[in-house]
């Protein structure tokens, strides 16, 4: 049905071009929003009738009669109706319809994917500094950047991801002092131990097992990092440097539970041992960007839609935590990243005026809406009809790893993508759990163990099915299913470009509940063979569609529940 799609297009540009050079590119379809208006609109007699100065009815009427004069028109289409003040309601064949089982049958993983453009995308995500356990809300961002990673690379993007963090701020030193004193033999309540809501020090179970290993010399060792312990309880560097690879290799752990990777992590103490923090504060005074006030060294951010100017330089000599952000995404830049993509919680919306802010007064040829950024909020959790706020390993918050052991990867990953990221969340763990229609997951992921369940009682190859005749998809539920398989290249395409990986969570239960509601209306393993098998070649295309998109989403396909 795509390549119908094409060819119908490609004749209603055509036919607008005979009205007026140019005009062929108002050629589109709208999907309708109720189905008696058809299965394309087009408005594009609408559009065309002010600049030609014609009634657009009138228009309309003459356009469609040159468009059923066409051999494609003719081929696919029931018929052309001219509603309200010139829309086109386009109601298409059976046939044509059909076609689109053909085309998922023969793309396969394939469909939905566009061919490599050539563009470079980095996408940072969850970008968290190893302090303690990835929280939810980190979840929630890794959940987002790795779809959102997939929906880039399936429009042809090669697609780089990157984890960056801190290895040696203040939250650092704070862990080693924290894993310094457990290895004392302090904990949490002891007088000696810090207290009180801003105390410098983490008392989660997680320290104390990073003192004991930090004791016993082992070794540790992550994706970026290794270290290995001195155990010599006053060597604060050798602390932290065990520290920041336990909690790094802790997060690794986690990431590949939640099926996540990563091209590359970046440092940002790398930022400043290279010298490019001070090379962009260098190029900004230079470009008469910054003005010093109060001792400190300020930013011109206004001059570029900031609410006020921002401090980047202290008067201790420290720089602000947005400076090394703008270094960060000059190296990006200069690295050939063209198109970055940062996801972050919605507490780094203050950011975004003062990083691109930066990035203008460097005057690098920087669009003024680079990055771009995708925010989220955080993510309550329900259990027992209770909120838990509380994790005995983190100490103060819900784990990626709770939520994980109380539930499924794939619950998660579904459940956190199911909603816009900057809309507030809860994730209802019972619910994850159940196994009936009130589980989004579970139904999505049913229908297509459903599918594997009737192909293999037909027990057939599935590759035979390919060119079957499909004449017997007649039915309104066949014919509703088929142009739900239709519409999931645009929608992968529309959720690509504007981050949306929650347009897929909703396209697929929609055609869960399509292919559903066809299973209830017609028995597939018929009598009639050409019946079965054209309705076989239905639900197997269905099938590649569901594995197609719960692939984006990096949730599985059981073909067994």
């Amino acid at each position: 049905m795509l390549l119908v799609k094409q060819e119908l297009l490609a004749t209603l540009a055509n036919t607008l071009e005979s009205f007026s050079p140019g005009a062929g590119a108002k050629a589109a379809f709208e999907s309708p929003k109720v189905a008696a208006h058809g299965d394309f609109v087009s408005t594009a007699a609408m559009q065309l009738a002010k600049p030609l100065d014609r009634k657009p009815r009138e228009l309309a009427e003459e356009v469609r009669a040159m468009l059923l004069a066409t051999p494609s028109f003719g081929q696919w289409v029931q018929a052309v109706e001219i509603a309200g003040p010139g829309f086109l309601n386009i109601h298409l064949r059976t046939a044509a319809k059909q076609q689109v089982v053909r085309e998922v049958l023969a793309a396969g993983d394939a469909y939905g994917r566009q061919p490599a453009t050539g563009e470079k995308v980095l996408v940072e995500f969850v970008s968290a500094n190893p302090t303690g356990p990835l929280h939810v809300g980190h979840g929630r961002q890794a959940a987002l950047g790795d779809a959102i990673c997939n929906l880039r690379a399936s429009q042809g993007d090669a697609v780089y991801r990157e984890f960056y963090y801190n290895d040696a701020g203040v939250q650092i030193q704070t862990l080693a002092s924290s894993v310094q004193m457990r290895a004392r033999g302090l904990k949490p309540g002891d007088a000696a131990w810090p207290s009180g809501e801003k105390a410098a020090a983490y008392n989660g179970d997680y320290i104390a097992d990073i003192a004991k290993d930090f004791m016993a010399k082992k070794t540790v060792k992550s994706d970026d990092r290794a270290f290995t312990a001195s155990g010599d309880v006053d060597d604060i560097d050798s602390i932290r440097e065990f520290a920041v690879a336990y909690l790094r290799r802790e997060q690794d752990s986690d990431l590949q539970a939640f099926r996540v990777r990563f091209d590359n992590y970046y440092l940002e103490s790398s930022l400043y041992s290279s010298g490019r923090v001070e090379s962009t504060v260098v190029k900004l005074v230079a470009a008469g960007k910054t003005y010093e006030q109060d001792g400190a060294l300020w930013l011109k951010s206004t001059d570029y839609g900031d609410d006020k100017d921002r401090v980047m330089k202290k008067g201790d000599g420290t720089y602000t935590y947005f400076v090394p952000d703008v270094a960060y995404h000059i190296a990006k830049w200069e690295r050939g990243f063209h198109t970055v993509v940062n996801i972050q919680g919605t507490d780094h919306h203050g950011t975004i005026a003062r990083v691109r802010a930066g990035l203008q007064g460097v005057d690098e040829s920087i669009p003024a809406d680079y990055p771009d950024y995708v925010l989220h909020t955080m993510v309550r959790v329900m259990k027992g009809g209770e909120e838990v706020k509380i994790s005995k390993r983190a100490g103060s918050y819900v784990t990626l790893r709770d939520l994980i052991e109380w539930t499924s990867t794939d619950a998660v990953r579904f459940f956190l993508l199911s909603r816009k990221p900057d809309t507030e969340y809860t994730f209802d763990v019972d619910l994850a759990v159940t196994k009936n229609n009130d589980n989004p997951v579970y139904y999505v992921q049913y229908a297509h163990a459903r599918i594997c369940s009737v192909l293999a009682s037909w027990g057939g190859d599935v590759a035979s099915l390919h060119d079957v005749e499909l004449l017997a998809l007649e039915s309104p539920a066949a014919q509703a299913l088929m142009l739900l398989l239709a519409r999931y290249p645009e929608m992968l395409s529309a959720a690509a470009k504007d981050f949306s990986p929650h347009d897929v969570t909703f396209y697929l239960r929609e055609l869960a509940a399509s292919y559903h509601s066809y299973y209830d209306a017609e028995r597939i393993l018929v009598d009639d063979e050409s019946v079965k098998k054209a309705r076989l070649a239905l639900i197997a295309a269905t099938a590649h569609v569901l594995r197609n998109g719960l692939a984006i989403l990096g949730v599985r396909a059981p073909s067994k529940m």
